[in-house]
């Protein structure tokens, strides 16, 4: 059997692995303090958005980065957290009803990354975290890209490489990173490059990840 867990657009095992681990992924990223470093990041870089926002957290796993997300945004938006795995599906969901956050502002799914139920340039803007680790790089890119009109933004937190300590969560959640220079090759196929974002170095999420904001614009095509 592979070990890692490559997606399809009909066959995505990483949906059943989460379904089995999701208590465990929640823990671990609660624990490295990965919510604080996401809201200091929202913070200094406040969304290119406006009220009424059609938003997409493309692989929401257990929802902290949708969690983030509304404790960011102080106006109504509309924010779809979209998953493999209907276990992580239903701790986000706990989760987003319990936080303090306006819950009425998120909706859920259940889908692939690689065939989103949206039409072509309907959202304002697609966040996603370790998500695109688990499909073929090209084809993740092209489909949020897609999905994301004329102006909207994509921001991406990948793992980076080389990184021991991204090297450890390969292994534990048998992904596959991808090189710097070829997220970069891809984004820019799509989109125009607005930052990328070094976490600080005592923040355990800056230890394997960073975060690319990216515009579509008018003149680049998927």
């Amino acid at each position: 059997m592979e070990y890692v867990l490559t997606a399809t657009k009909t066959e995505a095992r990483a949906g059943s692995y989460y379904d089995k681990i999701a208590a465990f992924y929640d823990l671990t990223f609660k624990l490295n303090g990965y919510g604080r470093s996401l809201d200091q990041y929202f913070a200094n870089n406040p969304l290119p958005i406006s009220r009424g926002a059609k938003i997409l957290d493309a692989g929401c796993g257990t929802g902290l980065l949708t969690l983030a997300l509304m404790r960011s945004v102080h106006f109504p938006v509309n924010i779809t957290a979209l998953d493999l795995s209907a276990t992580s599906i239903s701790a986000a969901r706990k989760a987003v009803a319990e936080s303090p956050g306006r819950a009425r502002d998120v909706t859920f799914a259940e889908g692939n990354l690689l065939s989103l139920p949206f039409a072509d340039n309907s959202l304002d803007l697609v966040v996603t975290s370790g998500a695109l680790e688990y499909v073929p790089l090209d084809e993740g890119m092209s489909e949020l890209a897609r999905v994301i009109g004329p102006g909207g933004h994509l921001l991406h937190i990948p793992c980076r490489r080389p990184s021991l300590a991204t090297t450890f969560l390969e292994i534990l959640f048998r992904f596959k990173s991808h090189p710097r220079k070829e997220i970069l090759k891809q984004t820019e196929q799509h989109f125009r490059m607005v930052h990328e974002y070094r976490f600080p170095p005592l923040q355990v999420i800056g230890w394997s990840k960073t975060a690319m904001l990216a515009q579509k614009t008018l003149t680049l095509t998927t």
